[in-house]
């Protein structure tokens, strides 16, 4: 009886032992995909690079300072994928709207984002932010970017980062007190940090198919893709050291695929026209405003 006695504690403490170390251990990056706790109200998806370790370890260590539900989610590697090989691609349409040919990284970025929002569709929760992985995390980015979201009826997604603001317009301010609306002039850059309705990622996932422009400037037209989309006056959230470090492209790279400026006739029509639209759908920027 003492053995079965002693057996049984041993047991027991193994079993919490073990409990707690599944709580508190450190995995190793292949195998953490996400840091889950019970305070974050939604999840974080954050789009990052195997080969990007480095950037996943500070993203995790912040998730756990600040209490957040951050899922990992393994980015499309576009060197790594031929031209003949991309998915949902037209390389004749994308110089056609662009004036050249597209980058491997944008391909990789535009591909990762898809995931990103295939993965939170899937999980079913009504809403969720979707970042890059050389933003910081802070304590108030979820709050903040609810309370934008509720501040307009009518937005499907608001776009937390930006590099541009020009023109900007104020549709109303949220609860939080930042300051919400759309810009007369674009493209503002950047699809570094957005929350987005699982209504809205639905709707992106199929009128962003297929890749036509690079991802950042695509997520912005929210006349192109029927989603109620806006920006935040200031951004949410700070870009992390590693934002210098692009695993897209640099300016040479940019300039060594564009073509002659007589070429890009036809993207210079595009820019144009979808100048004007933007124009018009800012000047709807009134909260509870469709479109």
């Amino acid at each position: 009886m003492t053995f079965i006695r002693r057996r049984d504690a041993a047991v027991f403490v193994a079993g919490v032992g073990a409990i707690l170390e599944r709580i508190s251990r450190t995995k190793s990056f292949a195998d953490d995909l996400s840091v889950e706790t019970p305070a974050s109200p939604i999840f974080i998806y954050a789009i990052n690079l195997d080969r990007c370790a480095e950037r996943w370890q500070r993203l995790r260590a912040q998730a756990v300072q600040f209490g957040l539900n951050v899922v990992r989610v393994g980015a499309v590697d576009g060197r790594l994928v031929g031209e003949h090989e991309r998915a949902d691609f037209n390389q004749r349409q994308f110089v056609y709207h662009n004036g050249r040919k597209a980058l491997a990284g944008e391909y990789g970025c535009y591909r990762s984002h898809i995931m990103a929002l295939t993965q939170f569709v899937d999980s079913g929760d009504a809403a969720a932010i979707i970042m890059e992985d050389d933003i910081d995390l802070n304590e108030r980015l979820i709050p903040r970017a609810l309370a934008a979201l509720e501040a307009v009826p009518s937005a499907g997604l608001i776009k937390l980062v930006n590099h541009r603001m020009v023109g900007f317009r104020r549709a109303t301010e949220s609860a939080e007190r930042d300051v919400v609306g759309r810009c007369l002039h674009g493209p503002q850059g950047s699809a570094a940090c957005y929350i987005v309705t699982r209504s809205a990622a639905r709707k992106l996932l199929m009128t962003l198919r297929p890749m036509l422009l690079p991802y950042d400037v695509a997520l912005e037209r929210g006349w192109a893709t029927g989603v109620g989309t806006f920006s935040t006056e200031g951004n949410l959230a700070d870009f992390g050291p590693h934002r210098s470090e692009t695993t897209i492209g640099k300016r040479s790279h940019y300039r060594a695929v564009k073509k002659h400026f007589i070429l890009r006739a036809s993207a210079h029509w595009f820019r144009t026209h979808d100048q004007l639209r933007r124009w018009l759908y800012a000047l709807r920027a009134r909260s509870g405003s469709r479109g």
